[in-house]
Protein backbone atom coordinates (compact mmCIF):
# COMPACT_ATOMS: atom_id res chain seq x y z
CA UNK A 1 0.00 0.00 0.00
CA UNK A 2 0.94 3.50 -0.74
CA UNK A 3 -0.26 5.26 2.24
CA UNK A 4 0.22 3.03 5.52
CA UNK A 5 -1.50 6.25 7.62
CA UNK A 6 -5.07 5.90 5.67
CA UNK A 7 -6.95 4.24 8.44
CA UNK A 8 -9.53 3.12 6.47
CA UNK A 9 -7.64 0.95 3.40
CA UNK A 10 -5.80 -0.26 7.32
CA UNK A 11 -9.66 -1.70 8.24
CA UNK A 12 -10.29 -3.04 5.17
CA UNK A 13 -7.20 -5.34 4.62
CA UNK A 14 -7.94 -6.15 8.27
CA UNK A 15 -11.48 -7.11 7.79
CA UNK A 16 -10.51 -9.41 4.38
CA UNK A 17 -7.78 -11.13 6.42
CA UNK A 18 -10.47 -12.10 9.53
CA UNK A 19 -13.85 -12.61 7.07
CA UNK A 20 -11.83 -14.45 3.80
CA UNK A 21 -8.82 -15.36 5.23
CA UNK A 22 -9.96 -17.00 8.74
CA UNK A 23 -6.97 -14.88 11.17
CA UNK A 24 -7.71 -13.82 14.07
CA UNK A 25 -8.40 -9.77 14.65
CA UNK A 26 -6.62 -10.07 18.19
CA UNK A 27 -3.66 -11.00 16.10
CA UNK A 28 -3.92 -9.17 13.24
CA UNK A 29 -5.22 -6.07 15.39
CA UNK A 30 -1.76 -4.89 17.42
CA UNK A 31 0.36 -5.26 14.67
CA UNK A 32 -1.29 -2.39 12.55
CA UNK A 33 -1.85 -0.47 15.49
CA UNK A 34 1.84 -0.28 16.60
CA UNK A 35 2.62 2.50 13.77
CA UNK A 36 -0.01 4.67 14.54
CA UNK A 37 -0.73 7.18 16.96
CA UNK A 38 -2.95 6.61 19.62
CA UNK A 39 -6.15 8.63 17.94
CA UNK A 40 -5.83 6.54 14.45
CA UNK A 41 -5.45 3.01 16.12
CA UNK A 42 -8.51 3.46 18.05
CA UNK A 43 -10.24 4.59 14.79
CA UNK A 44 -8.58 1.59 13.38
CA UNK A 45 -10.37 -0.51 16.18
CA UNK A 46 -13.59 1.00 16.27
CA UNK A 47 -13.92 0.66 12.60
CA UNK A 48 -12.92 -3.02 12.29
CA UNK A 49 -14.89 -3.70 15.40
CA UNK A 50 -17.96 -2.04 14.01
CA UNK A 51 -18.01 -3.57 10.79
CA UNK A 52 -17.71 -6.94 12.47
CA UNK A 53 -20.54 -6.46 14.24
CA UNK A 54 -23.06 -5.55 11.73
CA UNK A 55 -21.39 -7.79 8.65
CA UNK A 56 -24.61 -9.01 7.41
CA UNK A 57 -26.18 -5.94 7.59
CA UNK A 58 -23.87 -4.27 5.58
CA UNK A 59 -23.38 -7.11 2.91
CA UNK A 60 -26.65 -6.82 2.59
CA UNK A 61 -26.71 -3.31 1.87
CA UNK A 62 -24.03 -3.54 -0.62
CA UNK A 63 -25.69 -6.40 -2.55
CA UNK A 64 -28.57 -3.69 -2.99
CA UNK A 65 -26.05 -0.50 -4.41
CA UNK A 66 -23.65 -3.11 -6.79
CA UNK A 67 -24.56 -5.25 -9.54
CA UNK A 68 -21.95 -7.05 -9.44
CA UNK A 69 -19.16 -7.94 -5.87
CA UNK A 70 -15.89 -7.16 -6.15
CA UNK A 71 -13.73 -10.19 -5.92
CA UNK A 72 -10.37 -11.47 -6.52
CA UNK A 73 -7.39 -8.47 -6.33
CA UNK A 74 -9.74 -6.35 -5.91
CA UNK A 75 -11.82 -7.85 -3.17
CA UNK A 76 -10.68 -5.02 -0.02
CA UNK A 77 -12.56 -2.62 -1.84
CA UNK A 78 -15.28 -4.57 -0.97
CA UNK A 79 -14.34 -4.07 2.10
CA UNK A 80 -13.20 -0.82 1.94
CA UNK A 81 -17.05 0.33 1.05
CA UNK A 82 -18.35 -1.39 4.18
CA UNK A 83 -16.05 0.35 6.15
CA UNK A 84 -17.38 3.62 4.59
CA UNK A 85 -20.99 2.38 5.03
CA UNK A 86 -20.36 1.79 8.41
CA UNK A 87 -19.20 5.33 9.32
CA UNK A 88 -22.24 6.88 7.65
CA UNK A 89 -24.34 4.70 9.71
CA UNK A 90 -22.99 3.83 13.11
CA UNK A 91 -20.26 6.63 13.54
CA UNK A 92 -20.01 10.73 14.16
CA UNK A 93 -17.88 11.27 11.97
CA UNK A 94 -19.04 13.87 9.18
CA UNK A 95 -20.05 12.14 6.15
CA UNK A 96 -17.57 14.89 4.08
CA UNK A 97 -14.56 13.13 5.72
CA UNK A 98 -15.78 9.29 5.57
CA UNK A 99 -16.74 9.95 1.99
CA UNK A 100 -13.50 11.47 1.38
CA UNK A 101 -11.18 9.81 3.56
CA UNK A 102 -12.86 6.52 2.50
CA UNK A 103 -12.29 6.91 -1.60
CA UNK A 104 -8.80 8.53 -0.59
CA UNK A 105 -8.37 4.50 0.61
CA UNK A 106 -8.63 2.96 -2.52
CA UNK A 107 -5.52 4.98 -3.71
CA UNK A 108 -3.69 4.02 -0.48
CA UNK A 109 -5.02 0.20 -1.72
CA UNK A 110 -3.38 1.37 -5.15
CA UNK A 111 -6.82 0.92 -6.94
CA UNK A 112 -6.85 4.63 -7.38
CA UNK A 113 -8.53 3.77 -10.60
CA UNK A 114 -11.39 2.34 -8.30
CA UNK A 115 -12.00 5.66 -6.49
CA UNK A 116 -14.92 7.01 -8.52
CA UNK A 117 -16.95 3.64 -8.31
CA UNK A 118 -16.20 3.80 -4.26
CA UNK A 119 -17.51 7.41 -4.02
CA UNK A 120 -20.66 6.71 -6.27
CA UNK A 121 -21.61 3.70 -4.38
CA UNK A 122 -21.23 5.98 -0.71
CA UNK A 123 -23.21 8.46 -2.09
CA UNK A 124 -25.94 6.63 -3.57
CA UNK A 125 -26.68 5.13 0.27
CA UNK A 126 -26.45 8.78 1.55
CA UNK A 127 -29.42 9.43 -1.17
CA UNK A 128 -31.20 6.28 -0.23
CA UNK A 129 -30.70 5.27 2.99
CA UNK A 130 -33.66 5.51 4.48
CA UNK A 131 -35.42 3.12 1.94
CA UNK A 132 -32.06 1.00 1.52
CA UNK A 133 -32.04 0.44 5.73
CA UNK A 134 -35.28 -0.68 4.91
CA UNK A 135 -34.56 -2.99 2.54
CA UNK A 136 -32.30 -4.68 4.09
CA UNK A 137 -34.27 -4.73 7.83
CA UNK A 138 -35.04 -7.86 8.48
CA UNK A 139 -35.47 -10.06 11.65
CA UNK A 140 -32.35 -12.54 9.82
CA UNK A 141 -30.34 -9.65 9.76
CA UNK A 142 -31.06 -7.38 12.54
CA UNK A 143 -29.25 -10.13 14.59
CA UNK A 144 -26.61 -10.28 13.35
CA UNK A 145 -25.10 -13.67 14.19
CA UNK A 146 -24.56 -16.85 11.34
CA UNK A 147 -27.50 -19.01 11.23
CA UNK A 148 -25.45 -22.13 13.18
CA UNK A 149 -25.05 -19.54 16.58
CA UNK A 150 -28.24 -18.05 16.73
CA UNK A 151 -29.63 -21.58 16.48
CA UNK A 152 -27.38 -23.20 18.63
CA UNK A 153 -28.20 -20.15 21.03
CA UNK A 154 -32.06 -20.83 20.59
CA UNK A 155 -31.68 -24.53 21.33
CA UNK A 156 -30.32 -24.07 24.57
CA UNK A 157 -31.71 -20.65 25.95
CA UNK A 158 -35.50 -20.16 24.81
CA UNK A 159 -35.85 -17.82 27.14
CA UNK A 160 -32.98 -15.64 27.05
CA UNK A 161 -31.12 -16.31 23.31
CA UNK A 162 -32.74 -12.72 22.47
CA UNK A 163 -31.03 -10.94 25.08
CA UNK A 164 -27.90 -12.56 24.63
CA UNK A 165 -28.03 -11.92 20.75
CA UNK A 166 -28.54 -8.18 21.97
CA UNK A 167 -25.79 -8.06 24.72
CA UNK A 168 -23.64 -9.17 21.73
CA UNK A 169 -24.01 -6.81 19.05
CA UNK A 170 -23.64 -3.75 21.68
CA UNK A 171 -20.46 -2.41 22.90
CA UNK A 172 -19.24 -3.63 26.42
CA UNK A 173 -18.81 -2.40 29.36
CA UNK A 174 -15.36 -1.19 30.93
CA UNK A 175 -14.77 -3.23 33.77
CA UNK A 176 -11.42 -2.82 36.23
CA UNK A 177 -9.70 -4.64 39.00
CA UNK A 178 -8.28 -2.83 41.80
CA UNK A 179 -5.28 -4.49 43.20
CA UNK A 180 -5.83 -4.65 46.94
CA UNK A 181 -2.39 -4.44 47.59
CA UNK A 182 -2.02 -0.80 47.19
CA UNK A 183 -5.75 0.49 47.79
CA UNK A 184 -8.86 -0.27 48.64
CA UNK A 185 -11.89 -0.18 46.07
CA UNK A 186 -13.65 3.35 47.63
CA UNK A 187 -9.83 4.84 47.47
CA UNK A 188 -9.03 4.44 44.09
CA UNK A 189 -12.41 5.35 43.20
CA UNK A 190 -12.01 8.28 44.51
CA UNK A 191 -8.52 8.96 42.46
CA UNK A 192 -10.40 8.26 39.68
CA UNK A 193 -12.93 10.80 40.72
CA UNK A 194 -9.99 13.35 40.92
CA UNK A 195 -9.83 12.65 36.94
CA UNK A 196 -13.19 13.26 36.14
CA UNK A 197 -14.06 10.09 35.32
CA UNK A 198 -16.33 7.77 37.43
CA UNK A 199 -17.51 4.43 38.69
CA UNK A 200 -19.81 1.73 39.68
CA UNK A 201 -19.10 -0.93 42.14
CA UNK A 202 -19.99 -4.50 41.47
CA UNK A 203 -22.09 -6.07 44.27
CA UNK A 204 -20.70 -9.61 44.37
CA UNK A 205 -16.93 -8.57 42.86
CA UNK A 206 -15.50 -6.81 45.70
CA UNK A 207 -12.26 -6.10 43.36
CA UNK A 208 -14.98 -4.71 40.71
CA UNK A 209 -15.62 -1.44 39.34
CA UNK A 210 -17.39 -0.23 36.08
CA UNK A 211 -16.44 3.04 34.94
CA UNK A 212 -18.91 5.86 33.54
CA UNK A 213 -16.56 6.75 30.38
CA UNK A 214 -13.91 3.98 28.76
CA UNK A 215 -11.00 5.57 28.68
CA UNK A 216 -6.96 4.76 27.78
CA UNK A 217 -5.12 2.81 30.45
CA UNK A 218 -3.16 5.91 30.51
CA UNK A 219 -5.92 7.56 32.12
CA UNK A 220 -6.74 4.87 34.69
CA UNK A 221 -4.31 5.91 38.38
CA UNK A 222 -2.09 3.70 39.10
CA UNK A 223 -1.98 1.65 35.99
CA UNK A 224 1.65 1.44 35.34
CA UNK A 225 2.58 0.89 38.97
CA UNK A 226 -0.06 -1.53 39.05
CA UNK A 227 -2.59 -0.09 41.47
CA UNK A 228 -5.36 -1.67 38.44
CA UNK A 229 -5.91 -4.22 35.56
CA UNK A 230 -8.61 -3.94 33.40
CA UNK A 231 -10.47 -7.43 33.31
CA UNK A 232 -14.49 -7.79 32.70
CA UNK A 233 -16.29 -8.23 36.40
CA UNK A 234 -17.11 -11.78 34.92
CA UNK A 235 -13.34 -13.13 34.51
CA UNK A 236 -12.89 -12.13 38.25
CA UNK A 237 -15.77 -14.57 39.46
CA UNK A 238 -13.20 -17.29 38.81
CA UNK A 239 -10.41 -16.04 41.68
CA UNK A 240 -13.36 -15.31 43.94
CA UNK A 241 -14.68 -18.80 43.95
CA UNK A 242 -11.10 -20.40 43.66
CA UNK A 243 -10.66 -19.03 47.26
CA UNK A 244 -6.66 -18.96 47.56
CA UNK A 245 -5.19 -18.70 50.55
CA UNK A 246 -1.35 -17.70 51.66
CA UNK A 247 1.20 -19.95 51.00
CA UNK A 248 -0.49 -22.49 49.50
CA UNK A 249 0.87 -24.42 45.77
CA UNK A 250 -2.41 -23.23 43.16
CA UNK A 251 -2.04 -24.17 39.64
CA UNK A 252 -3.76 -21.30 36.65
CA UNK A 253 -3.94 -23.90 33.71
CA UNK A 254 -4.79 -22.13 30.24
CA UNK A 255 -3.40 -19.00 31.91
CA UNK A 256 -2.71 -16.60 28.72
CA UNK A 257 -2.39 -13.63 29.36
CA UNK A 258 -1.82 -13.66 33.33
CA UNK A 259 -5.30 -11.68 34.40
CA UNK A 260 -6.02 -14.22 37.07
CA UNK A 261 -2.71 -15.21 37.88
CA UNK A 262 -2.28 -11.66 39.14
CA UNK A 263 -5.40 -11.72 40.43
CA UNK A 264 -4.11 -14.74 42.83
CA UNK A 265 -1.49 -13.28 43.85
CA UNK A 266 -3.99 -9.90 44.81
CA UNK A 267 -6.01 -12.22 47.28
CA UNK A 268 -2.91 -14.26 48.55
CA UNK A 269 0.24 -12.44 47.91
CA UNK A 270 2.33 -15.68 49.45
CA UNK A 271 1.18 -18.32 47.44
CA UNK A 272 3.43 -20.49 45.13
CA UNK A 273 1.49 -19.76 41.88
CA UNK A 274 1.83 -22.33 38.64
CA UNK A 275 1.61 -20.39 35.72
CA UNK A 276 0.93 -22.72 32.59
CA UNK A 277 -0.18 -22.17 28.74
CA UNK A 278 0.25 -24.03 25.25
CA UNK A 279 1.07 -20.48 23.80
CA UNK A 280 4.67 -19.76 23.89
CA UNK A 281 3.49 -16.29 22.31
CA UNK A 282 0.78 -15.94 24.98
CA UNK A 283 3.31 -16.73 27.94
CA UNK A 284 5.07 -13.18 26.98
CA UNK A 285 1.91 -11.34 27.98
CA UNK A 286 1.65 -13.18 31.53
CA UNK A 287 5.30 -12.25 32.40
CA UNK A 288 4.20 -8.57 31.11
CA UNK A 289 1.09 -7.84 33.40
CA UNK A 290 3.71 -10.16 36.26
CA UNK A 291 6.20 -7.46 35.71
CA UNK A 292 3.69 -4.16 35.79
CA UNK A 293 2.35 -5.60 39.10
CA UNK A 294 5.19 -6.43 40.55
CA UNK A 295 4.78 -9.94 41.24
CA UNK A 296 6.23 -13.42 40.82
CA UNK A 297 4.65 -16.46 39.64
CA UNK A 298 6.86 -19.19 37.78
CA UNK A 299 5.42 -19.26 34.07
CA UNK A 300 6.12 -22.28 31.76
CA UNK A 301 4.96 -23.44 28.52
CA UNK A 302 2.94 -26.63 29.07
CA UNK A 303 -0.35 -28.57 27.40
CA UNK A 304 -3.11 -29.18 30.03
CA UNK A 305 -3.53 -32.53 28.11
CA UNK A 306 -0.07 -33.77 29.29
CA UNK A 307 0.67 -32.20 33.25
CA UNK A 308 3.03 -35.12 33.79
CA UNK A 309 5.25 -33.70 30.76
CA UNK A 310 5.61 -30.12 32.66
CA UNK A 311 4.98 -30.96 36.59
CA UNK A 312 5.79 -34.53 36.94
CA UNK A 313 3.54 -35.99 40.02
CA UNK A 314 3.13 -33.02 41.64
CA UNK A 315 -0.08 -31.67 42.99
CA UNK A 316 -2.07 -28.80 43.99
CA UNK A 317 -3.96 -27.51 46.38
CA UNK A 318 -6.04 -25.16 44.07
CA UNK A 319 -6.10 -25.74 39.93
CA UNK A 320 -7.84 -22.88 38.11
CA UNK A 321 -8.90 -23.88 34.58
CA UNK A 322 -10.01 -21.06 32.09
CA UNK A 323 -10.58 -24.05 29.50
CA UNK A 324 -9.86 -23.46 26.15
CA UNK A 325 -13.92 -22.40 24.37
CA UNK A 326 -15.95 -21.70 21.72
CA UNK A 327 -15.64 -17.73 22.83
CA UNK A 328 -19.26 -17.38 22.75
CA UNK A 329 -19.87 -14.99 25.95
CA UNK A 330 -17.23 -12.81 24.91
CA UNK A 331 -18.53 -11.92 21.79
CA UNK A 332 -19.00 -8.23 21.89
CA UNK A 333 -14.82 -7.94 23.06
CA UNK A 334 -14.49 -10.41 19.71
CA UNK A 335 -16.88 -9.43 17.20
CA UNK A 336 -14.72 -11.84 14.89
CA UNK A 337 -15.67 -14.79 17.17
CA UNK A 338 -19.03 -14.72 14.98
CA UNK A 339 -17.32 -15.17 11.56
CA UNK A 340 -14.96 -17.44 12.87
CA UNK A 341 -16.05 -19.80 14.63
CA UNK A 342 -18.00 -22.92 13.27
CA UNK A 343 -20.29 -25.65 14.05
CA UNK A 344 -18.25 -28.44 14.01
CA UNK A 345 -15.81 -26.41 16.35
CA UNK A 346 -18.00 -26.72 19.13
CA UNK A 347 -17.81 -30.89 19.68
CA UNK A 348 -14.21 -30.24 18.94
CA UNK A 349 -13.48 -27.80 21.99
CA UNK A 350 -15.74 -30.45 24.19
CA UNK A 351 -13.34 -33.40 23.76
CA UNK A 352 -10.46 -30.89 24.30
CA UNK A 353 -12.34 -29.53 27.41
CA UNK A 354 -12.87 -33.38 28.70
CA UNK A 355 -9.35 -34.16 28.01
CA UNK A 356 -7.84 -31.30 30.18
CA UNK A 357 -10.24 -32.10 33.09
CA UNK A 358 -9.78 -35.54 33.20
CA UNK A 359 -5.80 -35.26 32.90
CA UNK A 360 -5.29 -32.14 35.47
CA UNK A 361 -7.34 -33.69 37.99
CA UNK A 362 -5.19 -36.39 39.77
CA UNK A 363 -2.79 -33.05 40.43
CA UNK A 364 -5.46 -32.20 42.44
CA UNK A 365 -4.49 -32.97 46.38
CA UNK A 366 -7.94 -34.38 48.33
CA UNK A 367 -9.95 -31.54 49.67
CA UNK A 368 -8.50 -29.20 47.02
CA UNK A 369 -10.88 -27.30 44.91
CA UNK A 370 -10.64 -26.95 41.00
CA UNK A 371 -12.66 -23.97 39.42
CA UNK A 372 -13.72 -24.82 35.94
CA UNK A 373 -14.42 -21.98 33.51
CA UNK A 374 -15.31 -20.72 30.14
CA UNK A 375 -15.80 -17.49 28.52
CA UNK A 376 -18.65 -19.32 26.38
CA UNK A 377 -22.55 -19.77 27.02
CA UNK A 378 -23.30 -23.23 24.78
CA UNK A 379 -24.06 -26.62 27.25
CA UNK A 380 -22.50 -28.78 25.54
CA UNK A 381 -18.93 -26.59 26.75
CA UNK A 382 -20.19 -25.98 30.15
CA UNK A 383 -22.90 -27.32 32.09
CA UNK A 384 -23.24 -30.22 30.43
CA UNK A 385 -19.31 -31.20 30.73
CA UNK A 386 -19.21 -30.76 34.16
CA UNK A 387 -22.23 -33.44 34.42
CA UNK A 388 -20.03 -35.70 32.60
CA UNK A 389 -16.89 -35.00 34.73
CA UNK A 390 -19.05 -35.81 38.07
CA UNK A 391 -20.36 -39.06 36.05
CA UNK A 392 -16.59 -40.14 35.69
CA UNK A 393 -15.43 -39.05 39.28
CA UNK A 394 -17.25 -39.53 42.06
CA UNK A 395 -14.56 -38.48 44.32
CA UNK A 396 -15.53 -34.96 42.70
CA UNK A 397 -18.19 -33.11 44.58
CA UNK A 398 -19.63 -29.70 43.11
CA UNK A 399 -19.96 -26.48 45.92
CA UNK A 400 -21.06 -23.11 45.34
CA UNK A 401 -21.94 -23.20 41.89
CA UNK A 402 -25.43 -24.75 41.46
CA UNK A 403 -26.93 -28.49 41.62
CA UNK A 404 -25.78 -31.92 40.77
CA UNK A 405 -28.52 -31.91 38.45
CA UNK A 406 -28.08 -28.30 36.77
CA UNK A 407 -24.26 -28.52 37.46
CA UNK A 408 -22.58 -24.71 37.62
CA UNK A 409 -23.08 -21.16 36.97
CA UNK A 410 -23.81 -19.58 33.76
CA UNK A 411 -23.45 -16.28 33.26
CA UNK A 412 -24.79 -14.26 30.47
CA UNK A 413 -23.23 -10.57 28.67
CA UNK A 414 -25.63 -7.61 29.92
CA UNK A 415 -25.11 -4.33 28.60
CA UNK A 416 -23.62 -3.22 32.08
CA UNK A 417 -22.64 -6.55 33.67
CA UNK A 418 -20.18 -8.84 32.55
CA UNK A 419 -19.17 -10.89 30.08
CA UNK A 420 -21.00 -14.48 29.22
CA UNK A 421 -19.11 -16.75 31.57
CA UNK A 422 -19.81 -20.26 33.17
CA UNK A 423 -18.07 -21.72 36.35
CA UNK A 424 -18.26 -24.97 37.96
CA UNK A 425 -15.98 -25.27 41.74
CA UNK A 426 -15.20 -28.69 42.20
CA UNK A 427 -13.83 -30.16 45.76
CA UNK A 428 -11.88 -33.36 45.64
CA UNK A 429 -13.68 -35.41 48.32
CA UNK A 430 -11.26 -37.43 50.62
CA UNK A 431 -13.27 -40.45 51.01
CA UNK A 432 -15.84 -40.58 48.48
CA UNK A 433 -18.61 -43.49 48.90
Amino acid sequence: MKKQNNVRSLAAVALERVVEKGESLSTILPVMQKPLNDKDGALLQELCFGVLRMLPRLEALTGQLMERTLKGKLRPLHFLIMVGLYQLIAMRVPPHAALAETVEGAAALNRNQMKGLINGVLRQFQRRQSELMSLVDDATVNYLHPGWLLSRLQLAWPDNWHEIVVANNQRPPMWVRINRQFHSRNAWLALLRERGNDAFPHPDEPDALRLATPCAVSQLPGFSLGWVTVQDVSAQGCVRLLQPHEGEVILDLCAAPGGKTTHILEVAPTANVLSVDADAQRLVRITENLARLGMQAQVIQGDGRKPSAWCGEKQFDRILIDAPCSATGVIRRHPDIKWLRRDRDIGDLAALQLTILDAIWPHLKKGGTLVYATCSVLPEENHQQITAFLSRHHDAQLTDTGTPMQPGLQIFPTPDGGDGFFYAKLIKIANPE
